[in-house]
């Protein structure tokens, strides 16, 4: 009976819940936690948020008072729908870290939430004024759209870059950053993203860490891609024709290209022919004509075109590349060199088709069969129209010997990679701070 007592009293008393737990006890045993990139990411938006608002509230309030409203608490009902706007648009483009269109993805992205602040205030029946938000509109495009250009310059992954052959020249040219991996086995909780080169580590060597990776969301990418991304050129070296692999986006864009070239040059007309006439008359009281300097260079498809500008040198003292103090520029012209007024004869060259806008800065003849000896790469420059200005002008200025002429064609090639709407408007925005301040130029 004592026995039966027992085992009846075993099974009527309650038995013990297991302790409830989070994810944090799995940690323990070899489980990796992912870092906080997205509000890492969102952080360096926050300067451009503050400045955007504060703009914004300054040009509504100057045309909300100006039409004799003093209704304060509707103007700062509105100003609040406003703010919401580059913060909400700020968290939307951090989470888009790769995107390759980073000036349209932030209009589109802000056109599409200041439209839904703009719907959401007439549906609460506030007196508005339609002119102040429409006034307001570009200063938040334009706020985000420098801001995600920055933002995605500025991303900090922790990286790593398998070893092979060449692995420690790249590791020199990206800098500090990059983290040299030895060892299949390495830990991986400490990088965000592993760089391979795909002909030397798709090996059963390497498959252990790259199945890892893979598992535990460390991304990985070819180091050239990364190159790429971090500096804005390609490898030179590795580059082949293959590599080139074109979006419907770019095919659209590069047709209706040589339309924005001449809009742009006839609606600039009449301030380029005043600027021009300017320019010459200078030239001729100095030195006298002729005015213009005209010089043989290769373009499109290596089809050999006579090129225009304007001559800041001496008559008589010959070309070439010139340095500081050049004794042969007339007096006054390095403004006008500094300036790129000597350029304004091409464009009759983007009239005429042998010039676009932008695009690779087309090479003297002699210049071009010093390069292709010792680049055999240097012909694929001549798959687009040359430009008056290009990537590698606003990222590397002048050339003086073949190293800085490596350089400028890795510059160029990203260009014909990547070539894009986006990408125009980036060159346009540097070539401006380019005459502005004078930065690559000399």
């Amino acid at each position: 009976m004592a026995e039966q007592k027992k085992a009846r009293s075993s099974r009527t008393r309650p038995r013990k819940r297991p302790e409830i737990r989070d994810l944090s006890h799995l940690t323990r045993l070899g489980v990796r936690k992912r870092r906080m990139r997205y509000l890492r990411d969102a952080r360096t938006f926050l300067v451009p948020i503050l400045f955007t608002i504060v703009i914004q509230s300054l040009v509504y309030f100057f045309i909300y008072t100006r039409t004799g409203r003093t209704d304060w608490k509707s103007g700062l009902t509105v100003i609040a729908a406003l703010s919401l706007v580059p913060v909400l648009s700020a968290f939307t483009l951090s989470a888009f870290r790769r995107n390759r269109a980073p000036i349209s993805a932030a209009i589109a992205v802000v056109l599409i939430f200041f439209s839904f602040a703009v719907t959401l205030l007439s549906a609460m029946r506030l007196p508005l004024s339609y002119s102040g938000l429409l006034a307001t509109l570009p200063v938040a495009m334009l706020a985000m759209a420098f801001s995600n250009i920055r933002f995605h310059r500025s991303i900090s992954d922790h990286v790593g870059l398998v070893d092979f052959g060449g692995a420690r020249g790249v590791v020199e040219m990206l800098g500090q950053g990059v983290t040299l991996i030895g060892d299949s086995t390495v830990d991986l909780s400490q990088f965000d993203m592993v760089l391979i080169d795909p002909e030397q580590h798709h090996t059963s060597e390497w498959s252990n860490l790259l199945a890892r990776c893979y598992l535990s969301g460390v991304e990985i990418m070819p180091w050239t891609t990364f190159i790429e991304i971090r500096m804005g050129r390609v490898d030179v070296e590795s580059f082949d024709l293959s590599h080139l692999s074109y979006s419907l986006s770019q095919i659209l864009y590069a047709r209706v290209k040589r339309t924005f070239d001449i809009a742009a040059v006839l609606i600039t007309l009449p301030a380029t022919l005043l600027l021009a006439g300017l320019t010459a008359g200078y030239i001729f009281a100095r030195d006298g004509g002729p005015v213009l300097f005209v010089q043989h260079r290769h373009g499109f498809g290596d089809r050999v075109f006579r090129i225009y500008k304007f001559r800041t040198m001496y008559k008589g003292t010959g070309g070439g590349a010139t340095g500081n103090g050049d004794k042969r520029i007339i007096p006054g012209c390095n403004i006008i060199r500094r300036a790129r007024l000597d350029e304004l004869p091409q464009l009759y060259n983007i009239l005429v088709g042998d010039m676009s806008l932008i695009g690779p800065r087309p090479e003297a003849m002699d210049l071009v069969k010093w390069y292709r000896g010792d680049i055999p790469q240097w012909n694929y420059r001549t798959l687009v129209l040359p430009g008056v200005t290009g990537w590698a002008q606003v990222n590397s200025g002048y050339t003086s010997n073949i190293n800085e002429a490596r350089v400028k064609l890795a510059y160029d090639l990203y260009y014909i990679k990547y070539l894009s709407f986006d990408l125009d408007l980036q060159i346009l925005f540097k070539t401006v701070r380019t005459v502005l301040f004078g930065t690559g130029a000399r």
